[in-house]
């Protein structure tokens, strides 16, 4: 199997970590970063995704895994990369002698919008209420009709909110206040471990809910990680208290409102094995080495 990860940063690297015995190459929009891939056991390429001169340089691959980053926080720049960008990668590719027959687009729980605290799966319709969300959603829909109408297999992965080294982002649940709400969350490792995991089984899906077992109260958060970091519980607020202190931005307050359940179900059931089942395993190295 060869395989293309377009997007070498958080998760990207992490997976060509795992993917040891298969033929990788990393591919990033600058040459910085390529000492990393190559680290990770990959072949650097330099390429935007965004311009099909570029994506020459990539080699003919079975797979191509999607996890771009936008490279910026306006939605100009998420359209360019997720919708313009992922719309030239699959002709690109799809024009060659040698097409790939499969492509992953690494995606976000996001895009189910508001649900009231209930459980979503991935039979569960989106909601996206954000130019983001709006956005991701018309990349799914790109990655499977799309990639689909050119001979590739679409697959998307939305992932729940990934954490692990250098995003553990303790003090957040040290200090507080702590807002209330839900939290869905995946560990770095597992969001490279499914990844791999999909390339090895190839199911027959298009679409696959990424997140751990246990979705949590940040307030449950916060206080298990005082008790096992010996610290006192930080100021805890309900969201009407942060609400009222009026200072949220649109977003921001449509982010504080929103709720859901992320399950996995589905992932558990095909036969996956989580490294982290829940934050108390996958927060442990990151409690250690305080």
């Amino acid at each position: 199997m060869t395989v293309a990860v377009l997007g070498c940063g958080y998760v990207g690297l992490a997976l060509c970590e795992t993917l040891d015995d298969t033929t990788v190459y990393g591919v990033r929009r600058s040459a910085e970063g390529a000492a990393a891939i190559e680290d990770a056991g990959a072949t650097p390429i330099q390429a935007d995704v965004t311009d099909a001169e570029s994506l020459e340089a990539i080699p003919d691959v079975d797979t191509i895994v999607f996890a771009v980053s936008a490279g910026g926080r306006s939605g100009e720049a998420a359209r360019r990369a997720y919708v313009e960008g992922l719309q030239t990668v699959i002709e690109s590719f799809a024009d060659r002698e040698q097409s790939p027959e499969r492509l992953i687009y690494t995606s976000s729980t996001s895009v189910y919008g508001d649900h009231g605290g209930d459980w979503v799966t991935e039979e569960t319709p989106i909601e996206p209420t954000t130019e983001k969300t709006e956005i991701l959603a018309t990349a799914e829909r790109i990655a499977r009709e799309t990639a689909e109408a050119h001979g590739i297999d679409g697959t998307v992965v939305r992932f729940a909110g990934l954490y692990g080294p250098g995003r553990y982002r303790l003090e957040r649940y040290q200090s507080g206040p702590v807002t209330a709400g839900i939290l869905n969350m995946l560990h770095r490792d597992d969001a490279a471990g499914i990844l791999r995991w999909l390339l090895e089984t190839d199911p027959d899906v298009d679409t696959v809910l990424a997140v751990d077992d246990e979705p949590v109260e940040k307030w449950t958060l916060a206080r298990w990680l005082a008790a096992e970091c010996d610290t006192a519980t930080p100021p805890l607020q309900t969201k009407a208290d942060r609400l009222a202190q009026g200072d949220l931005s649109v977003p921001a307050k449509r982010r504080l409102t929103t709720a859901k359940r992320c399950s996995n179900d589905w992932l558990r059931t095909a036969g996956y094995e989580f490294v982290h089942p829940t934050f108390r395993s996958g927060y442990r190295r990151a409690i250690e080495e305080q």
